[in-house]
Parts: C-alpha cells; sequence; structure tokens
C-alpha cells in the first residue's frame, strides 16, 4: 500500500499525516512548540523545526510507504536569507503587526490590500526602518518554503502560499508584474542591490511536481524518510485548509479555527471595493479567494479551561484536558443567546481587522450581567470567531454568495457547538467533516496525492468533490435565527467593547 505524507508546522503543532489509497488518514505524529516574543518580535528559533519535524514524522507509522508528500505551515510571515541561505533576522510570524506603515503605503500603492502580516509588508517595513540585513538578502520566504527547500533544493512554494507574500494575477498564476514593477520604483528601494522578483520563490500550482527529497533533505530529518520521494509545492495552512474540507469551488468556502481564525470564500467574480479587512488570496489551483484572517482565536479561551481545570483540582477532581473541553463547550449551549450582557475581547496579539496593533485579553460586564458559568463561557467561544463575523460581514455587504461553509480545527472537536455558533456569525451552514480534526496536515497530503494521482487534465476541484469527499461522512448545521439575532446584538457590544480594549493597549 502507497501513502502520501503531509507535513504542516502550525502556530502550536508540527503534526505528521499520512493517507491511504482511498485518502484516509492512517497514521500521524505531533510536537508541541510555541512562539516567542523576542524584542519586539513573535518569532520561533528555526532550531526547533527540525527537532519537531523529526519528532513527528517518527510517530508515523508506516514510514517506509510514503509515494509522495508535501510541507505546509503558517502562511505569511518574513524569512531573509542570504546568497548562502544564511538567515539574516529572525523569523518574523504572522502574528507581528509592527509593518503597518509598509502595509498601508502600499495598499494604496497598489489599489490592493496588503495585510501587516504579508511577507512584502515584512520586507518593504525592514526598508523603510532602515534595517542593516535588506543590503544582503538574497532570498525571501515562507517557512513552508524554507523547509521545502531544505528537504529538496527546490525555491518555490504554492500558489495558494505565494498569494501571502506578494498579490498574484490569476490570469497567469504568477505574481503580479504592474505591481512588481511598482515596487521596484519605489524611491526608498530604486538604490537596493536586488529587484523583488528575483528574491521571491518560484510559483508553482497543485499538481505540478515540485521536486524530490535529497539526500541532505533526508539527513536533515535523520533518515526518517527515504531519499527519492516526489514532494507537491508547499503550501499555507490556508491552503491546505481549504484541500482538507473541499472548498475550492466558487460558493465554497471554510473556516480555521485554532490559534487564529480565518475563513476563506472562493470568489465568482472580483470585489467591488478594497478592503483592508480582506485578503484576497489563491486557492492552491490558483482561483480568487476572499480571506478574512484573524489573529485570535483559543488562546484565551485555552487558558480560562486550564485555569478552571485547576478549580476542578481543588475539590479533588481531575478532569481529562478533552473532558473538560468537552463539558465547558456543552455547558456554553445552556447560555442565552447574547450571553447575558457578558464580553469577552480575546485578543492575545494584536489585530489587523480591528486595527489593534497590541493585545490586552478582557472580560467585561456590567450590574445588570447576568454572569453564569454557562454565559460566560458562550462569550469566549463567541469571541473566537467576534473579529471573524465583523470581515464576514463585509463580504456579505458585497453581496458574496456562500452555499457552504467547512470548518476544521480545534474549535470545532467537540461535536455541534461551534459549528452552531459559526453558522449564525456567518449566515451560512456549515460542515464539519469526520477528518475535520485533522486540518492542515490531512490537506496537504490530499494535495501530495493529487499530485501522484491526478487523471489527465483532472481539475482539484473534481479529483477533491468526485473522488476524495464523495462519501465522506459529516454534520451539517444551519444557521438558528434566534442564535444568529443574539449573535448580532452581541457583537454590537463587542464592537464597543474594543474602544476599552484600545484604552486598555494605551495603558496596561
Amino acid at each position: 500500500m502507497n501513502t502520501c505524507l503531509g507535513l504542516e508546522l502550525g502556530s502550536t503543532r508540527i503534526k505528521a499525516v499520512s493517507i491511504d489509497e482511498a485518502f484516509q488518514p492512517v497514521s500521524s505524529g505531533d510536537y508541541t512548540w510555541a512562539s516567542r516574543f523576542e524584542n519586539g518580535v513573535w518569532t520561533y528559533p528555526l532550531e526547533e523545526v527540525w527537532t519537531g519535524l523529526k519528532a513527528a514524522i517518527s510517530k508515523v507509522e508506516d514510514r517506509q510507504t510514503v509515494a509522495a508528500m508535501g510541507v505546509s505551515a503558517m502562511m505569511h510571515g518574513y524569512l531573509a536569507f542570504d546568497r548562502d541561505w544564511n538567515l539574516l533576522t529572525p523569523f518574523r510570524t504572522w502574528q507581528c503587526t509592527s509593518t503597518g506603515p509598509a502595509a498601508a503605503e502600499l495598499t494604496e500603492l497598489f489599489g490592493f490590500n496588503i495585510p501587516q502580516r504579508w511577507s512584502v509588508a515584512h520586507l518593504y517595513q525592514a526598508v523603510l526602518n532602515g534595517e542593516e540585513h535588506i543590503f544582503s538578502i538574497a532570498h525571501i520566504t515562507t517557512l513552508a518554503g524554507y523547509v521545502h527547500h531544505m528537504l529538496t533544493g527546490v525555491n518555490a512554494v504554492g500558489v495558494g502560499e505565494a498569494s501571502g507574500m506578494f498579490p498574484i494575477d490569476s490570469a497567469v498564476l504568477d505574481y503580479d508584474a504592474g505591481m512588481l514593477a511598482k515596487f521596484d520604483a519605489l524611491e526608498k528601494v530604486k538604490g537596493l542591490p536586488w529587484k523583488l522578483r528575483d528574491l521571491l520563490p518560484k510559483v508553482l500550482t497543485a499538481g505540478e511536481p515540485a521536486g524530490t527529497l535529497t539526500e541532505a533533505g533526508a539527513a536533515l530529518l535523520d533518515g526518517l524518510l527515504a531519499p527519492g520521494i516526489p514532494f507537491a509545492p508547499a503550501e499555507g495552512d490556508a491552503g491546505t485548509g481549504m484541500a482538507a474540507t473541499n472548498a475550492v469551488a466558487p460558493r465554497t468556502g471554510n473556516v480555521s479555527a485554532g490559534t487564529s481564525i480565518f475563513s476563506m470564500v472562493v470568489l465568482e467574480k472580483p470585489l467591488k471595493k478594497v478592503h483592508e479587512e480582506i485578503d484576497l488570496v489563491t486557492t492552491p489551483a490558483g482561483a480568487p479567494v476572499a480571506m478574512v484572517h484573524c489573529n485570535n482565536c483559543t488562546n484565551d479561551t485555552n487558558a480560562w479551561v486550564s485555569v478552571l481545570g485547576e478549580a476542578a483540582r481543588l475539590f479533588g477532581a481531575d478532569p481529562s484536558t478533552g473532558e473538560l473541553y468537552t463539558r465547558l463547550y456543552e455547558k456554553s449551549l445552556e447560555g442565552e443567546a447574547d450571553c447575558g450582557g457578558v464580553l469577552v475581547c480575546n485578543y492575545l496579539a494584536g489585530e489587523g481587522v480591528t486595527r489593534m496593533d497590541a493585545g490586552r485579553p478582557l472580560v467585561a460586564r456590567t450590574p445588570e450581567t447576568r454572569f453564569t458559568l454557562a454565559n460566560f463561557f458562550r462569550a469566549q467561544l463567541y469571541a473566537t470567531m467576534a473579529t471573524l463575523k465583523i470581515g464576514m460581514d463585509i463580504l456579505a455587504e458585497e453581496g458574496v454568495a456562500i452555499d457552504s461553509l467547512t470548518g476544521h480545527g480545534g474549535l470545532f472537536k467537540t461535536p455541534v457547538v461551534g459549528q452552531s455558533y459559526l453558522a449564525a456569525a456567518c449566515g451560512a451552514p456549515v460542515t464539519c467533516m469526520e477528518t475535520a480534526g485533522e486540518g492542515g496536515p490531512y490537506g496537504m497530503a490530499l494535495l501530495a496525492a493529487y499530485m501522484l494521482g491526478k487523471s489527465e487534465g483532472e481539475r482539484l476541484e473534481d479529483f477533491l468533490g468526485k473522488r476524495v469527499f464523495a462519501e465522506t461522512a459529516g454534520t451539517t448545521v444551519r444557521p438558528d435565527p434566534a442564535l444568529a439575532e443574539g449573535f448580532n446584538t452581541y457583537i454590537q457590544r463587542y464592537k464597543a467593547l474594543l474602544k476599552v480594549e484600545q484604552t486598555a493597549v494605551e495603558h496596561l
């Protein structure tokens, strides 16, 4: 039996998932890690990349049967290297919100929204800051692109990943040439010893071969995988999430919810206006996608679950982490539709959608608030998707049609709860499949399987829809009107709470 292996370097876990010839997960391994806030930058040490990958791959039981594989990682961010691939500055992750001036200037220059976390925003901010390393840059890439290059020797990324580095022209499936020229003509860029296109990795689309595991790459993994394994193009967690949820056709979308939360909605036509809250990226096949990306999702909830677990242990109870989450999620269903007036802002990091440069988690209530465990935890879960809803409401105002959303990631592991709240927030049916908890690494394995076994001319959406997910079991929750009304009430109060959040950032 041949298998395909997907690797993903997520925000909290490095994970490996193998799938069989029926596209079902058969083995997995993972490694827990966390970002660090050092010298004003959210970062991870690259040494830990290899520690984590080896730990995750070593737990995959069928490593000798891998016929194709691929690498995925958290999208965006900034990794800058010299000509010999020496790292010039610590990895700057998607969590960083220090590129506001660059993002604003580039958005105006291109007439195209450039979010703060995109690679080009990080690069131009380094130029504006006069950072010394900009004179030595020969390559910029993402985390997935770096790992892919180290394992294969190929400096390329998938088009979905590339679209989080620099705008893509979907007609030619490459970086937008006009915008590249505008960037190179910027006054502060003209004197630098490089052109932007020369720094960026090559763009590949789903199904194209992207190199093989080299001897040097296999050595980096301590021989856990044999040299010669073909690789699919590296993708970001947004693209692999779309593959994992069969959401690559127009009018479909998915929501990935873990440390961060983001939606991807495949567009039928361009948006009428430029919106700073909406990223325009692509599917792994290059189709245009509207993305609402929010830095903050479950981190604050995780902290509260830990504290409530401590409280339980004071009385001799010792619930497992999984049981704690399940009981608290289910308890939230007993809360009022508007959370009884309880408000939570879950910002640990800054938030581009609401223009926050930093975060201070808050719980707020008035004397009239009905402060119960059910209302409090429902407010916690509403908060995980409140900022997403602000962005999704903009798409609704643009007339973007969504027939279905698919949820995946940790927020949806407890059946029905997260689905119900998300359906109410977005006004669309939300489906969770049995593979929802596998998320991005499963999607990357599917992209490797597509490259390995697609028929002549077979499109990615047909491969996924007709061969992978045709008989996949799942549950669908439709928006409940009363719940939607309660969420809308909550979101109006939440927008007012953001003024309190801004004050907390300024004074705490």
